[in-house]
Formats: structure tokens, sequence, C-alpha cells
């Protein structure tokens, strides 16, 4: 496999950098550790982290995947398709700075809000192109690792006790079916057979365990897929829409804005202006999603 690592900012709290990975199969790799801890944010593609047998979780533009320090584990790359992602390389000190939590063990994956998605995309987008500086940098990236990290405090309320593996594993089936091919014609028939569960105890276990419906799920997806395009510029909205799975340009537009809280348009336009700040506006708009 070949594997490009790129550190995009090194602050004295925080690292962050770029990792591609372009697999030649969608092989198990061998096992490895991290020297501190990480938070892997998917931009594009879809990977596997397996923490041990027959348990593993998923990562892709819908995730944030938390990688503990000095804690083996293996990595997968499901269809072979690899993935490109930001890293959030951070002290134990940071993760214990985090509010109490009442007690609750977090968990290695979160699915992230709306603001989260386009924050991630639009620093990434700022310092590949050297557009930020140092404190926007460090004060946006920590910004992400505090919504990252309490996206898996969230989920880790639904994970208790050993009897919710065998429905863990069934999700995980379906969010690796759908992050293969997010534009896909899926319905509950399709899903439900993935998981080898009943459409009503799909959609049952699903809100259950990742906090959404099946439905939205899969709309979150799409939609997630398509912030990379939308923010390199390159390509036609209209074109991304109908790759994306959406009927029209209209409908994807529409569905975008409910979702994001803006329009595809107007966040190319965000990503093109001096400052990162207007993004703020966005952001705040949808601090709902992130309580």
């Amino acid at each position: 496999m070949d594997a490009i690592r790129t550190i995009l900012f090194d602050g004295a709290s925080l690292q962050i950098g770029q990792f591609e990975a372009r697999p030649v199969s969608d092989a198990c790799g061998d096992v490895q550790w991290q020297d501190s801890n990480v938070v892997v944010l998917p931009v594009s593609g879809v990977f596997s982290k397996h923490d041990a047998p027959g348990r593993h979780v998923i990562g892709t533009p819908s995730h944030a995947v938390f990688v503990a320090a000095d804690t083996p584990y293996r990595i997968s790359f499901p269809g072979a398709i690899g993935d490109r992602a930001l890293t959030l390389r951070f002290g134990q000190h940071l993760a214990a700075d985090q509010p109490d939590s009442g007690g609750e063990v977090m968990a290695s994956h979160g699915l992230l809000p709306p603001g989260a998605m386009m924050l991630r995309n639009l620093l990434w987008t700022r310092l590949e192109s050297a557009e930020a500086d140092e404190f926007e940098a460090e004060a946006f990236g920590l910004d992400l690792l505090d919504i990252s990290l309490r996206s898996m405090r969230t989920a880790s309320m639904t994970m208790r006790g050993s009897a919710q593996v065998r429905r863990m594993r069934a999700i995980e089936r379906v969010k690796e079916a759908v992050a293969l091919a997010p534009a896909d014609g899926w319905n509950l028939a399709k899903l439900s057979k993935v998981a080898n569960l009943s459409p009503f105890h799909l959609c049952h276990v699903f809100r259950q365990m990742v906090g959404t419906s099946i439905y939205d799920y899969v709309l979150q997806e799409r939609l997630a897929h398509t912030l990379d395009d939308i923010l390199e510029g390159c390509r036609d909205l209209t074109a991304i829409a109908l790759d994306a799975g959406f009927a029209s340009h209209s409908h994807f537009t529409a569905r975008f804005r409910r979702f994001f809280g803006c329009t595809p348009t107007a966040l190319r336009r965000v990503a093109t202006t001096e400052h990162i700040a207007k993004f703020r506006k966005i952001m705040t708009a949808h601090r709902r999603h992130l309580a």
C-alpha cells in the first residue's frame, strides 16, 4: 500500500496532518501503534479500524475515528478504494481537558455534526493553500478536535454490554456498504439484507446505536462525499449532484442547505474568501447539533 503523510500544521498543543492511502487490496494490514492520540477525519473514501478480532468501526466523511496512543490496531480499506483524511494528533493533556462525561468511556468513533464536516474541509483547504496563519489553524483545529471528541462521547452512551456486539457488527456492515456506494439507490430492503435484520428491526437498532434514522444517515453520507468536490471548485455543481445520487441540482441544493445551513454555492464562496472567520456564522447556526 502506498501512503502519503504530510504535516500541515505543527503547534504546541496540536499537530494537523493529511493522510492519503492507495491500497492494492482490501486485506487487513499489519498491527500498528501510534505514539500519541489521533483523531482521523476522512475527507473521501472509506477505511476500517480493527480494534480486535471481529470488532471494527468504519471511517467515512461522516465520521471521526479515534486512535488511542500505544494501543494496537489494524487498518483495512473496503473495496480497496483507499481514503484521504485530515488527522489531529494531540497529547493526553488535551483529552484530560475535556468536560466531565459522567463516567462514560469514550467510543472509538462518532458521527460528526454538519458544521464539523464543513469545518474539516474548509480547514484542510486553507492549510493546503497556505492561507491559514498559525493562530487560525490552531484555534479551528482545537474546535474541530473538541467537536469530534464530543461526538464519540455521545456515541459511547449507546454501546453498553456484550449483548450489543452483534447489533454493532450489523450496523457497521450497513455503514460500510453505504460508504462504498453512497449514490446507489438504497432502500430498506437492500440495507436489511446487508445487516441480516428485518427492516423494522434495522430502523430501530440503527437509530438507537447511531443516533439518527437510517434514511438521514444515507443522505448525510451522500452530502458529506460532495464537500471535497465543492471546495475544490473545479467541477460543475450539477455534475456533483448527479454523481452523488440526487435527481437534480435543485434537489441537491435544497437538501444541502437543509443539512449544512448554506447552499453549495455559498460554501464554495466562503472557501475562497481571505478569512475563514465567516464560517463561524454557519457553525453558530448549527450549535444545536453539537450538544
